[in-house]
């Protein structure tokens, strides 16, 4: 989808020239100002195509063609008709925000190359003539349920994906874990995370008692007890790194695998109806990648999380990062 980005020159900044202006006033790379250059009318100061190089003026507008309109991610095939509807929580022109039912894959793979939460993405944006390449932020295991968002452009998606690095995107998740943990502790795991040597589908945590193998990457996860019986325990969860199957290893490490996870872990389980890993990414906040204000996402509590809703404290996902 074609996307332009206009800005206003501060006075502030001055003396500059164009390129320099679309640096620090736009938070461009040079990389993206190179690339608007070899675009039709790429970079245009008050509507005359301009070089980078060119000295510019308080008031002048400056535009730059970020992307072109273009098919975008057209070969995602038409979404099956059996998956339910896409669930909005959030939208603008460079954010689409979803809520993902467990059961979905995030990308087409295997067997899923009509049934996937991108199929469905790519398809609601084609019907509304928005011409996207579609960029999920991040993904979510098949059972996993909860928030994905995804960018409608390069920029935007670069951007975000750098919040992963710089901490300002933020993803908090509630688990239900076997076994008793004490209510309101807090808890760290630190163990580097990689393929399972037993099992091709499972990824492994080693401690430093292990030999650790080269393909191993490192994983931090933080969790708080928000309520605990000596059969289970419902925890929120943040993430420093987001490796494969994280969440699910590290407590499956700590002797607490998530319930209903057969993978690493305990078969369903009937006292909450559990017919997949209990985990659901309930809150996400991230810095908007061009208005630079914070926004805030809930998804609800899923029916098979509702009977625990009245151990929930609903705060923002920031409370729990600022415990650690």
């Amino acid at each position: 989808m074609e996307h332009i980005l206009k800005i206003i020159v501060e006075e502030q900044y001055l003396p500059a020239t164009a390129g320099r202006i679309l640096q620090i006033q736009a938070g461009l790379t040079r990389h993206q100002i190179s690339s608007a250059k070899f675009r039709p009318g790429g970079i245009t100061r008050n509507g005359i195509q301009c070089r980078v190089t060119e000295s510019v003026l308080a008031g002048d507008t400056l535009s730059i063609r970020l992307e072109d309109s273009s098919p975008g991610s057209s070969h995602l095939q038409q979404p099956s008709e059996i998956l339910p509807p896409l669930r909005v929580l959030y939208e603008d022109r460079d954010v689409l925000a979803v809520d993902k039912p467990s059961g979905l894959v995030t990308h087409p793979s295997g067997k899923h190359y009509n049934d996937s939460l991108s199929n469905q993405v790519y398809w609601y944006l084609h019907q509304k003539n928005e011409e996207v390449t579609v960029r999920s932020i991040g993904r979510l295991d098949r059972e996993t349920s909860g928030v994905v968002i995804f960018a409608k452009n390069k920029t935007s998606a670069a951007r975000l994906q750098a919040q992963n690095h710089t901490g300002d995107y933020r993803k908090e998740y509630l688990a239900v874990l076997s076994g008793f943990l004490p209510a309101n502790s807090q808890h760290t795991v630190q163990q580097p995370i990689g393929p399972d040597p037993d099992d091709p589908r499972k990824r492994k945590a080693f401690s430093h008692l292990d030999r650790i193998p080269p393909e191993c990457q490192s994983a931090i996860t933080h969790f708080q007890v928000l309520y605990g019986t000596p059969e289970w325990s419902l925890v929120s969860l943040i993430l420093d790194t987001g490796r494969t199957h994280q969440i699910r290893v590290h407590m499956k490490a700590l002797g607490h695998p998530l319930i209903g996870d057969t993978l690493y872990g305990l078969s369903p389980d009937s006292s909450f109806s559990f017919h997949r890993a209990a985990l659901h990414a309930w809150h996400v906040s991230f810095i908007h990648p061009f208005k630079n204000n914070r926004i805030f996402l809930e998804s609800a509590l899923p029916e098979d999380f509702s009977p625990l809703e009245k151990y929930v404290t609903n705060k923002p996902v920031s409370t729990l990062l600022n415990n650690y």
